[in-house]
C-alpha cells in the first residue's frame, strides 16, 4: 500500500496534522482538505484510492459530499471511510446509506488505523457498501 494517495477531509487542524503524520509515516501520499469545497477542488486533479471523510463539515457536510462523489462516474470508485466524533445511534447506517464504504469513530485508534486502511485498500476489498 506504500505510496497510495489518501485524502483526509476534516475541518479540525489537529485531526489533519495527526492523520498526516500517522499516514505519512506508514508510507501513504497524504493530501488534506478542510471542507467539502476544498475537497472538490482537489479531486479535479487528484484521484486518491481512499478518503477519510469527516461527516460534520462546515457548509456541505460529509454525507452530502459522499453522495455527490458516489454519484459521479469520475469519483465513484474512490473508497470513502466516514469519520465522526458525534457517534450516535444510526450514524453508521446513515453514513453507509450515503455511500461510505466504512465507518470510524473519533477518537481514532491510531494503533489500529493502519491495519484498517490496509484491509480496505487490498485488491477486491473495501467495495462493499
Amino acid at each position: 500500500m506504500s505510496g497510495e494517495a489518501i485524502l483526509v477531509v476534516d475541518d479540525n487542524p489537529i485531526n489533519l496534522k495527526l492523520l498526516r503524520v500517522l499516514l505519512s509515516g506508514e508510507g501513504y501520499d497524504v493530501h488534506s482538505a478542510v471542507d467539502a469545497e476544498e475537497a472538490v477542488i482537489l479531486l479535479e486533479s487528484l484521484r486518491p484510492r481512499l478518503i477519510l471523510m469527516d461527516l460534520q463539515l462546515p457548509g456541505m457536510d460529509g454525507y452530502e459530499l459522499t453522495r455527490r462523489l458516489k454519484a459521479d462516474g469520475q469519483t465513484r470508485d474512490i473508497l470513502i471511510l466516514a469519520v465522526t466524533s458525534y457517534a450516535m445511534k444510526g450514524d453508521e447506517r446513515r453514513a453507509l446509506e450515503a455511500g461510505c464504504d466504512g465507518y470510524l469513530s473519533k477518537p481514532i485508534d491510531t494503533q489500529a488505523l493502519p491495519a484498517i486502511l490496509a484491509s480496505h485498500l487490498r485488491p477486491n476489498e473495501g467495495t462493499a457498501a
